[in-house]
């Protein structure tokens, strides 16, 4: 028997004991299923818990669509995207295991014959599969559908689970693109789903290293003491991009840096280092603290000093030329959509008073890097000559979510030799070579916990609302700018964003990290 008090499963690595919970008899339905998130991550990750032994044998995955699809059809897709793009290799028995579950229901969203399909669908699989009336619905689609979808649910009963199973809701960002429109989805989930099934994805929130910020603080005494304003000069959250818009000009132009990356991603990583102690790391504990450091962000008086925002210009990217944003297909002239943001933030509470935190991200820039800096205060005295120390910098810790997920600290020591110099140092922890497990990607671990109705890793309403209400003045801020002709400045592929940024942190004799 497993700790969970299930029989073992052979096909589970008996090492692995960051997933160790196999999810209930269940299926999911995918909406969206042809676009890329479907195939390059919802699918595969799919495919890869099956094949960790952590989806029960009559798990089934319900495909709808607009493409008129038989059941072979489906699979050959289904089949295709995993062997492309899944993390486990591919195994034969696994995938008969999992292709056993699969169905196909053909239709629009506004075709009622077609959810009706859907319906019958999910009673047969309850029947044959054994899924016990548990299934969550994925919506892999644009914002402005959910409520055609919630809809078409709710008046085929598809959304209220019969006695002793559940019915979930997964939506993917963006979470509105305001404060109003956070709030008008926010009430469509709200009145077909109990707030305690609707499941936001957020794919940061799954990655190992975000979860171990909460280690770092909590599990040890080393850090936690100086991590306050007596000791940190200010933090800096970096999401930097190597990659252009790509195909995506439909999706982002309009969206920008901003709304895409710093209203989610990187405000939730400033609530996690901002936040005070939970009482556990239940979901409500959890969410209480974050929602309370949110709730605390102030921005500064003089937005157009406290912001940075740019676009990419023609350049260089890896040893290759690249167009500019405005040359990217799809993209107008006109368009003043940033595709680089920087804002300056405090959080107004006892530990953090007087600490700026620095939120950047960008595309075309030198290399992708995500990583949260947290700069320490230079030592109030240095018994060393000037020439001993000119190679001194600033102490800092910094967590790196990705690529090469780990944490580096950084410090002075002094250079072997007859003289006293003193020049920085690192020491340097990374997963790959401190664990044997490799790291689950970060859908595996999420669409787990929502098979599983585990919440903790997925933003609330409330957190949605709050990160609006901090990046909507810097919206509007910027509108202003547009409509008096001072839009977005451009900044060369393959360096570090625009001189705007630079000035940014230089008004206060600092400057951005160069990771």
């Amino acid at each position: 028997m497993s700790r969970a008090g299930t029989p073992a499963n052979p096909l589970r690595d008996p090492r692995d004991l960051r997933l160790p919970r196999i999810a209930p008899p269940c299926g999911l339905v995918l909406f969206g299923v042809t676009g890329d998130l479907a195939a390059h991550k919802v699918m595969p990750a799919i495919y890869d818990l099956a094949s960790r032994g952590l989806l029960p044998p009559g798990f089934s995955l319900v495909g709808f669509a607009r493409r008129d699809w038989d059941l072979a059809a489906f699979t050959e897709v289904v089949r295709d995207s995993v062997e492309a793009h899944a993390r486990t290799p591919f195994r034969e028995d696994v995938w008969r295991q999992l292709a056993e579950g699969l169905r196909f229901v053909s239709g629009s969203f506004d075709d009622d014959a077609a959810f009706e399909r859907l319906r019958e669908t999910l009673a047969e699989l309850d029947e044959e599969r054994g899924t016990g009336g548990n299934h969550a619905f994925y919506l892999a689609i644009p914002p402005s559908q959910f409520a055609a979808v919630a809809d078409q649910l709710q008046a085929r009963g598809l959304a209220s689970a019969p006695d002793g199973g559940w019915r979930r809701v997964v939506v993917e960002k963006p979470f509105g693109h305001d404060l109003a429109s956070a709030r008008e989805l926010n009430a469509v989930l709200d009145e077909v789903f109990p707030r305690g099934s609707v499941f936001r994805i957020d794919h940061y929130r799954g990655k190992e290293t975000v979860q171990n910020i909460l280690a770092i603080r909590f599990a040890n005494t080393l850090f936690e003491p100086l991590w306050n304003n007596h000791y940190v000069d200010h933090v800096q959250i970096t999401m930097a991009e190597d990659i252009g818009i790509g195909s995506r000009a439909g999706y982002y132009d309009g969206i920008g840096a901003a709304r895409d990356v710093i209203q989610n991603h990187l405000l939730q990583l400033l609530a996690l280092v901002a936040m005070e102690e939970p009482t556990s790391f239940e979901a409500d504990a959890l969410v209480t603290e974050k929602v309370k450091a949110l709730s605390s962000v102030v921005l500064p008086p003089r937005l157009d000093l406290a912001t940075a925002r740019g676009q990419y210009a023609a350049g260089w990217a890896g040893g290759h030329p690249v167009a500019g944003f405005h040359e990217e297909e799809g993209i107008p002239a006109s368009s003043t959509t940033e595709t680089y943001a920087a804002i300056t933030l405090g959080v107004d509470t006892r530990r953090w008073a007087g600490v700026p935190f620095y939120l950047r991200t960008g595309k075309r820039l030198a290399r992708r890097v995500t990583e949260i800096a947290l700069v320490f205060k230079r030592a109030p005295h240095l018994p060393f000559a000037p020439t001993m120390t000119q190679e001194l910098g600033q102490n800092a810790l910094v967590i790196r979510v990705q690529p090469d997920e780990g944490m580096t600290v950084r410090f002075g020591s002094k250079v072997p030799g007859a003289a006293m110099e003193i020049r920085d140092v690192s020491m340097d922890f990374a997963y790959g070579g401190s664990f044997n497990e490799e790291s689950p990607e970060a859908y595996e671990r999420l669409i787990l916990d929502v098979l599983l109705g585990d919440p903790p890793l997925f933003p609330r309403h409330e957190e949605v609302e709050l990160s609006w209400r901090i990046l909507d003045p810097v919206l509007a801020a910027w509108a202003r700018q547009d409509a008096a002709g001072r839009g977005p400045q451009p900044y060369a592929s393959g360096g570090w964003g625009p001189e705007s940024a630079d000035a940014l942190l230089a008004r206060t004799d600092r400057a951005w990290r160069r990771p």
